[in-house]
């Protein structure tokens, strides 16, 4: 148990450039503060604790404005920056080296009692405001752009931004995926394909010209 809480707070020091010290890890990162809930809940959880493991989690979105269900499956280094707004559903599996950022929805789209929430792989980064729908899976080592909605199977190693989300960047799955989701430099699917149709009206208008001269 002592090498998982070292192992959380040095995770927060890799992955947040803004941790400046020790305490103010221990004192004032929600994200760090959720997990560790988290942990006592579904503890409660697989236990068959059921009531206990809920109100844990109650406790844990009151003080934290993160709502994990105490049913969810989290890995190792797991980090939530700036995590007001988090949803985590109850079925929702994450993997190890996961970082996620304020707003982000791992939701259901089934009322029947099953599988019905996102298995996120290894080294995924989702960005702010992102939401990943139903009973799918994002690919190690995959990124989701900022407020993008995800609602199908995401390869491995890609980049996924855009309502519905769209691949917009492939990579080999042995790629090391950088910590830092540059949300400014991801390509606009939706502009590329605006562009690329004003290009093609341009072009047939010259051809019409060049035909009614």
């Amino acid at each position: 148990m002592c090498k998982m809480i070292i192992e959380d707070i040095r995770t927060v020091f890799e992955k947040d450039p803004a941790a400046r010290s020790l305490f103010e890890v221990l004192f004032c990162y929600p994200g760090l503060h959720a997990l560790w809930m988290h942990r006592l809940a579904h503890f409660f959880w697989r236990h068959r604790l059921k009531f206990p493991g809920r109100l844990m989690s109650q406790v844990s979105r009151f003080l934290t404005g993160i709502e994990i269900h105490p049913g969810a499956r989290i890995g190792r280094r797991f980090f939530i920056d700036h995590g007001m707004g988090v949803v985590i559903g109850e079925t929702a599996e994450i993997g190890d080296d996961v970082l996620m950022y304020m707003g982000v929805v791992l939701g259901g789209t089934s009322l029947e009692k099953k599988k019905r929430h996102p298995t996120i792989g290894n080294n995924v980064v989702i960005g702010t405001g992102a939401t990943v729908l139903g009973p799918i899976a994002v690919g190690d080592s995959a990124r989701i752009g900022s407020g993008s909605v995800v609602v199908k199977p995401v390869p491995p190693g890609t980049t996924v931004v855009g309502v519905p989300g769209r691949i917009v960047e492939a990579k080999e799955a042995k790629v090391k995926l950088k910590i830092d989701l540059e949300h400014g430099q991801l390509p606009d699917p939706m502009a590329e394909a605006v562009n690329k149709l004003i290009d093609r009206i341009d072009r047939l208008e010259e051809r019409i010209k060049e035909l009614g001269a």
